[in-house]
């Protein structure tokens, strides 16, 4: 029977979320099933995905063929590469030990790397944040100098004809003095 490892969707209209499962090749997308390996959520960024590592790496090495989706997500998660580890011992390439260490410093790195992803997104968001912050006091404060400076010409005005008055009634002392 000719088995793939394959992506089951769930999850509602435009919001899909998928299981990884092995299923036998001739059911349906959605259908009957061998066993559930994990979860692969698109809609987060990045992606999360759940992966049960041994029993994909399992089905792999029992001739399993996954989809290309599929594969990405094994190759990223590191399935692919401690098989390819694992047929290099067995070709007498170097010994497990050797494969235990490069699998490990791949994983630290894979790690760091998606530790930066994580880090990236969270800083543009909070610089996003603070953008939008900045422009928001600066066009409070337009709008504080328009509603002044509308208010102002009216105080001004009251001001300067005081100041005629003033003026006026200092040139009217003037004269009768005079």
């Amino acid at each position: 029977m000719a088995t793939k490892i394959r992506l089951q969707r769930h999850g509602k209209k435009g919001k899909p979320f998928y299981h990884v499962v092995v299923a036998d090749a001739r059911s349906p997308r959605d259908g009957k099933f061998i066993e559930r390996l994990g979860s692969y959520n698109p809609n987060t960024n990045p992606a999360t995905i759940i992966l049960d590592f041994e029993k994909s790496l399992d089905w792999m090495n029992k001739g399993a063929q996954p989809t290309d989706t599929v594969r990405a997500i094994l190759s990223y998660k590191g399935v692919l590469y401690k098989k390819h580890l694992q047929g290099g011992v067995k070709k007498g390439a170097f010994d497990e030990a050797k494969a235990e260490e490069l699998f490990a410093a791949w994983t630290e790195g894979k790690d760091a790397q998606i530790e930066g992803k994580k880090s990236g997104l969270a800083k543009s968001k909070e610089d996003a944040k603070k953008a939008a912050l900045a422009a928001e006091a600066k066009k409070k404060e337009e709008k504080a100098a328009a509603i002044a400076a509308k208010n102002a010409p009216v105080a001004e005005e009251t001001a300067t004809e005081e100041a005629e008055e003033a003026a006026d009634a200092a040139e009217n002392t003037e004269e009768t003095e005079g």
